[in-house]
């Protein structure tokens, strides 16, 4: 049972009340407000370089690592995550062997972990405004790099800076948007977001990301009570798609994506060498006032068939207007 003391319940009331107000507010302000000051803000970062109009980047409230990435992870063995339920989601992450999961009720908080997995520097991230849950290959020109959050946003989606050149990088496409580094692009990696009972199945002798200070943040509790319930998106300036609830779920394969609603109907999509499929049992990260109590929004996997059987591929469980503002002529089956 999660942790319901006066000043647990006070937190997660807090920070649903911060998220709010300053949404509303930063949704009044012109996008191009701050932009004048991010050079002061970021002296190392080359504006010149940029593959966007920076007016279409915003303050998202947070400063630069106001919402702190996790650098040291910690994990435990998942026999021993006493502190999730079974339906919670998880990130799904495995490299040669090496086996990870990184809850969403710590993600929420931090967005980025970077970590090492099977040898391989990576960033695993998270951005709850677009239901995003991706992980690269942290590295770009022959070095490797350390992400943190910028504190702006663009397409309401998180847009992360390396450490190195403070380049900044948009999180859902894993490409560089301004700076030194402007114009390359991370490579992702395959992985789901499912139901922490299924990953301990899949992995018995997998390992969870633990918090390396419990108290520091309400763990479990979800900041963004009722959004994916919500009207439309907060901090979002852009166009909608048409057929389909800017908030409603998809699964997003490159240019292509599916309602999460079809899906759901079907079970399972058959697209070219492509299999979606859906099973129950996973709660909403962004629904309840803790995960755990979420609404269930399922179990989603997509693989391709190849010579070597089927194989898990980068894909995203994010919504519509997300879909639309990153693949404004992607083809998104609704019916």
């Amino acid at each position: 049972m999660e942790d319901s003391t006066p000043m647990t319940r006070l937190a997660v009331k807090a920070a649903t009340w911060v998220a709010l107000w300053t949404a509303l507010w930063l949704s009044a302000a012109p996008a191009w407000a701050a932009a004048a000051d991010w050079r002061a803000e970021w002296p190392a970062t080359d504006f010149t370089k940029r593959m966007v109009d920076l007016s279409e980047i915003r303050s998202g409230g947070p400063p630069r690592d106001g919402i702190p990435a996790i650098d040291d992870p910690q994990f435990a063995p998942v026999a021993e995550a006493s502190d999730l339920t079974p339906s919670e989601p998880v990130i799904a992450l495995s490299i040669e062997g090496d086996t990870r999961a990184y809850p969403l009720r710590i993600l929420t908080w931090h967005e980025i972990v970077n970590d090492t997995v099977g040898g391989v520097p990576v960033a695993v991230t998270y951005c709850p405004l677009c239901n995003a849950a991706i992980a690269f290959e942290r590295q770009a020109n022959g070095r490797v790099l350390d992400f943190g959050t910028t504190g702006k946003l663009r397409h309401s989606d998180l847009v992360m800076y390396d450490r190195q050149t403070q380049s900044w990088w948009q999180q859902y496409t894993g490409t560089a948007i301004v700076g030194e580094l402007a114009g390359l692009e991370l490579k992702m990696l395959p992985v789901r977001i499912e139901a922490f009972e299924r990953f301990l199945r899949r992995y018995p002798d997998g390992r969870v990301l633990v918090p390396s200070n419990p108290s520091l943040r309400p763990y479990g509790a979800n900041p963004y009570v009722g959004y994916d319930g919500t009207r439309v998106p907060f901090l979002y300036d852009g166009s909608f798609p048409e057929g389909i609830p800017p908030m409603a779920y998809v699964v997003a394969v490159g240019d292509e994506a599916w309602s999460l609603g079809l899906l759901r109907k079907k079970g399972q999509i058959e697209a070219g060498d492509l299999q979606l499929t859906w099973e129950p049992g996973q709660n909403s990260a962004l629904d309840a006032q803790f995960i755990s109590q979420g609404h269930d929004i399922g179990n989603v996997t997509v693989r391709r068939r190849g010579v070597s059987g089927p194989a898990d591929v980068p894909h995203h469980v994010t919504f519509a207007f997300v879909f639309h503002a990153f693949q404004p002529d992607g083809q998104l089956h609704i019916e």
